[in-house]
């Protein structure tokens, strides 16, 4: 994956910054231990974390979570090629993606946001809006596409193919582009269905040059992952869709922008609704709640614009220290040296 013949890149922060401490439901920064003790000592300590055997296994599960993340790239890459060659595909069709898998109403919006009168208010008409926040539901998938792309995620789910985490605070689900899935459908859906949509819903994060993703389906069940923790996405845009299966509660809630933090954020919740998708800023803090029954799968996709993460990394707040990566990384561009020119934020021009 290149960018006008440039390989994504990934910023240094990723061995360091955003560690998430499941038990205390912390994210921690990380360079050593006094380090540790120094910037998170204390809401350690608020969170339960009171004796230096709880601080040790703390720092142990930190000190395993950055060896995971520095053999991510090999692994993934072993793991896609063990997949392509080994399994056994039960749905093939759900790979290559389709008008047909696409809800009409989805396929109207993008319409109008093709057209040449297209602006803003217009489309709003098409769209379900959340306060002040900027999230916006949408129709995306048909029912019958969900139910076979689930069934398919299933299949892969219950068969003895290695599976990677799809990130750092989820256990269960798929990464798609090991499956196979970047080329012939998150790519062709961020570039000709996704984007005319961001590019009026968006236009200051990057949304008219969305032009990497991270895509990966999470699963919520009773024995495994309940619920998320309150974070922000490593995106420009987020998508959201519900694929079901049948569960209750689960909610997703909202709260601040990340770069606009108020000292009592205002929440607001959100219903999944099956096969329909919601619309964020990535730096929209969320989480969701726990679900009560059932199973809950969703698609995610992190959009990604380099000419805006170029200028400042959203994980660390700071211009990216470029490091090699596979893919399409974290979405970076530019060169390794730190001494890189400066580049031109091409969505400021658009």
């Amino acid at each position: 994956n290149m960018s006008a013949g440039r390989p994504f890149l990934a910023c240094a922060c990723f061995f360091t910054d955003n560690i998430f401490v499941g038990r205390y439901g912390l994210h921690v920064r990380y360079r050593d231990e006094g380090q540790l003790r120094r910037d998170h000592g204390r809401a350690l300590r608020e969170r339960g974390c009171r004796s230096e055997e709880e601080f040790g296994a703390a720092l142990r599960e930190i000190e395993a979570e950055v060896q995971r993340r520095k053999q991510l790239i090999h692994q993934s890459v072993e793991r896609k090629a063990i997949i392509s060659e080994r399994y056994n595909r039960k749905h093939p069709e759900v790979y290559t993606l389709q008008d047909s898998f696409l809800a009409p109403d989805f396929l109207e919006i993008v319409r109008y946001c093709t057209s040449p009168d297209a602006d803003l208010h217009g489309l709003l008409r098409y769209l379900e809006s959340f306060s002040d926040k900027r999230i916006y539901r949408l129709p995306v998938f048909t029912e019958e596409f969900c139910q076979a792309f689930v069934d398919e995620l299933e299949n892969f789910e219950q068969s003895d193919m290695p599976k990677g985490r799809p990130n750092t605070m989820n256990n269960y689900g798929v990464l798609l582009n090991e499956l196979g899935m970047d080329e012939t459908f998150i790519t062709p859906l961020r570039e000709k269905y996704l984007q005319p949509i961001t590019a009026l819903l968006y236009p200051d994060v990057g949304g008219a040059c969305l032009d990497s993703h991270k895509a990966f389906v999470v699963k919520y069940a009773l024995h495994e992952d309940l619920d998320l923790s309150s974070h922000y996405d490593n995106a420009e845009v987020t998508l959201n869709v519900s694929l079901g299966k049948d569960f209750t509660e689960g909610n997703l809630y909202f709260g601040d922008f990340s770069q606009d933090q108020t000292p009592v954020p205002k929440y607001i919740e959100i219903e999944h609704v099956g096969a329909q998708g919601l619309l964020h800023r990535g730096g929209q803090i969320h989480g969701a709640l726990p679900i009560a029954s059932g199973e809950r799968w969703n698609l995610i996709i992190w959009m990604r614009s380099s000419s805006i993460r170029n200028q400042l990394c959203p994980m660390c707040n700071k211009k990216p220290k470029l490091v090699e990566a596979e893919g399409f990384g974290d979405g970076f561009t530019g060169t390794l040296e730190d001494d890189a020119p400066e580049t031109v934020n091409l969505c400021s021009l658009w």
